[in-house]
């Protein structure tokens, strides 16, 4: 893993076409952000809040760790 986002605030944060490859986002609040296109490759989100969340077109591949993230309403 590359980087640590854990546990951070990220509510509604634009993070479209972002390279999150690798990056550790256990716990983080990711409710109503933009993650359209973001590269998730490989991350980390194991009890992440991602409620109302846009993940359309977002690189889900190579083993991203959702383990009891809230997904409730995201646009996948």
């Amino acid at each position: 893993m590359f980087g640590g986002l854990s546990g951070a605030n990220l509510s509604g944060a634009n993070l479209s076409n972002a390279n999150l490859f690798g990056v550790l986002l256990n716990g983080a609040d990711l409710s109503n952000a933009n993650l359209t296109g973001a590269n998730l490759s490989e991350s980390t989100l194991t009890d992440a809040k991602l409620p109302g969340a846009n993940v359309t077109g977002a690189n889900l591949s190579d083993g991203v760790n959702l383990t009891n993230a809230d997904l409730t309403g995201a646009n996948l």
